[in-house]
């Protein structure tokens, strides 16, 4: 690897995250035996909080994900059960930020799911979704929920659409098409108001989600650039808005980099490199909420390990002295209280997050409950068109199914078509014979 610009750089300014280590967790707090995908998708297959770990697995036929609470760390059973609802590979999964049983997913089979995790865990395969959301005409790579409302959540598939569902209605209610290829990843600020997304076509692109209105597109002038190294492999970037640390780390190896972003120059510090021979597939990231802030534990990545079939939690530290709380690296951070419903969003309303301090460990504020939405088989009309006419089938039984159906209304049309015809001639007949008629004749 050859780093560049970084043997030259000034002295140092003053920063508390100067000396920021990470610290790989005992083996008796890895997660091990777990059969993680192989599919080569650009996602982290793998979604933590602070109750359990998700993580996308191989499965034959159809697709799964496995749901470990946080507390059951060691071997897995090789016949632990599954959530395997999808009939294609799951490509994304992520828990909702206010609810810490419910956990979305989206897979090859065009379909978006949420699922409700029961306390302690599965014990048995779930193949029940809370809801299933179909509109994408094509597989679904990416899912996001919104920062401050608690039923919003955004897809992104391979028919270059973002879909926002309301999850209070269990149904989409915009339509973004302003994308040319793949949508690469999707970013909100901090009250949810702006959608930034990176695509294929090599365009960046900042958006008003309800209006779909692009603001800004490609934003090919940087403040700053940095070179980092000379791999190939992807780098995926982790800001933490508490301390302004960038952590970037790539894709296939084992190096994880991080950098102080700041708003005078040079914007970006490099600070340290964590290094480690096995290379990482994805990596999930705990919630502030979910750290351990009398270790002085500021991030925490869980590194996916495909050959070893093993899930390590990789913990960032300030190394501190003093055992009491540290309270200028722990502001007061995004907790999980939504600021508004998934209605008042919609309407227009933008609110920063409920804010919470993590001094007195973690204490949920209110209890709040879950409620999918009663569905009818109804057609979903987004932006004037019928997204359930879009949706392939997912099964040979659906697609015979669909097959008899066409056939039945290709008949029913024909013989509309020729009753029509028959009616038709009548009536040329008789118009024909209006006009044979004499005026003495009437």
């Amino acid at each position: 690897m050859t780093v560049t610009k970084m043997s030259w750089r000034p002295t140092y300014r003053s920063s508390k995250f100067r000396n920021v280590y990470g610290k790989v967790a005992n083996r008796e707090h890895c997660f091990d035996g777990i059969p993680i995908t192989k599919n080569v998708h650009d996602n982290h297959f793998c979604a933590v909080n602070s109750k359990f770990l998700g993580v996308v697995t191989e499965s034959a036929g159809g697709g799964s994900f496995i749901v470990i609470p946080l507390s059951q760390a060691g071997r897995l059973d090789s016949h632990y059960p599954k959530v395997c609802g999808h009939q294609g590979n799951v490509l994304d999964i992520k828990w909702n930020p206010f609810f810490e049983n419910i956990i979305a997913s989206c897979s090859e089979d065009t379909s978006v799911r949420v699922w409700e995790i029961p306390e302690g865990g599965l014990r048995r395969n779930m193949t029940e979704a809370v809801l299933e959301l179909y509109g994408h005409s094509r597989r679904v790579g990416l899912i996001e929920w919104h920062p401050t409302t608690s039923g919003i959540l955004f897809s992104a598939g391979y028919d270059y659409k973002i879909l926002i569902w309301n999850l209070e209605t269990g149904e989409p209610v915009k339509m973004i098409d302003c994308h040319t290829d793949v949508i690469l990843s999707m970013s909100f600020n901090t009250d949810g108001s702006l959608l930034a997304t990176s695509c294929k076509d090599k365009k960046l692109r900042v958006i008003e989600p309800r209006s779909g209105r692009v603001l800004q597109e490609d934003l090919s002038m940087p403040i700053v650039e940095e070179d980092i190294d000379g791999l190939s492999g992807m780098l995926f970037p982790f800001y933490d808005a508490d301390t302004h640390m960038l952590y970037l780390a790539g894709k296939g190896d084992g190096n994880i980099r991080y950098f102080e972003i700041t708003t005078e120059k040079p914007y970006i510090q490099y600070l340290m490199e964590f290094r480690s021979p096995a290379p990482q597939k994805g990596l999930g990231v705990m919630p502030k909420h979910g750290l351990d802030v009398a270790a002085c534990e500021v991030f925490r990545f869980y590194k996916l390990v495909t050959l070893k079939g093993m899930i390590e939690p990789i913990s960032m530290i300030v190394p501190r002295r003093s055992d009491t709380y540290q309270e200028d690296i722990y502001p007061m951070t995004a907790g999980t209280e939504p600021a508004l419903s998934a209605s008042e969003w919609l309407s227009g309303i933008d609110r920063d997050p409920v804010l919470m301090s993590l001094k007195d460990g973690y204490h949920r504020p209110n209890q709040l409950v879950f409620k999918a939405p009663v569905k009818e088989k109804k057609s979903m009309v987004v932006n004037g068109i019928d997204l359930l006419e879009n949706v392939p089938p997912r099964t040979e039984n659906e697609l015979l199914r669909m097959f008899f159906r066409q056939q039945d209304e290709l008949r029913r049309l024909k013989e509309e078509l020729t009753t029509k015809d028959v009616r038709i001639r009548q009536l040329e007949l008789e118009l024909n014979n209006l006009k044979n008629v004499s005026p003495k004749d009437v």
